[in-house]
């Protein structure tokens, strides 16, 4: 059975990308495909490596019906493009960060994660940290939730459910 591993990245590893790795489990789940995909979460940074998801993004993704409480804060490495057939960023400038640490021989996916929801638009998620109030961390989850189903659908192609 092939096994698919996608990595999330944004900034510091504890708002956007582990929303988007707690809501595309969860969705992963709903599509009977959990067994058969890999998921993870990574920063550019190494600001909070160690820590648990912003506590905003753990209240608001709660609220949604997703848990984030044992995700942990990690930096993403050039080893990760061994690991993973699809390394999403979160915006362009992750994006580019990340183009840094693209090993040549990659033959994977790098790309943006919202190119699943908005084909051709390169948009990114925008960053809620510096937000207030919680509107900003519910349009996280808005967009990702979006952006996740159309990774899903991408998937099904590769992947039939168990």
């Amino acid at each position: 059975m092939e096994k698919i591993s996608v990595l999330f990245v944004c900034l510091g590893n504890i708002c956007r990308s582990p929303t988007a790795q707690g809501v595309f489990e969860a969705r992963l789940v709903a599509a009977g495909l959990h067994k058969q995909v890999r998921v993870d979460s990574a920063g550019t940074t190494a600001w909070h490596v160690g820590k648990a998801p912003d506590r905003r993004s753990q209240q608001v993704a709660a609220q949604r019906g997703y848990d984030l409480s044992q995700l942990r804060a990690r930096q993403a490495t050039r080893e990760d493009f061994d690991q993973f057939d699809y390394v999403l960023a979160m915006d362009a400038d992750n994006l580019t960060d990340l183009r840094v640490l693209e090993p040549a021989h990659y033959k994977g996916v790098l790309r943006l994660f919202l190119d699943y929801a908005f084909p051709g638009e390169q948009r990114g998620v925008p960053d809620p940290y510096y937000t207030q109030g919680d509107a900003g961390f519910h349009e996280v989850v808005d967009l990702i939730e979006v952006a996740s189903d159309g990774l899903i659908d991408v998937l099904k192609n590769r992947l039939q459910p168990l």
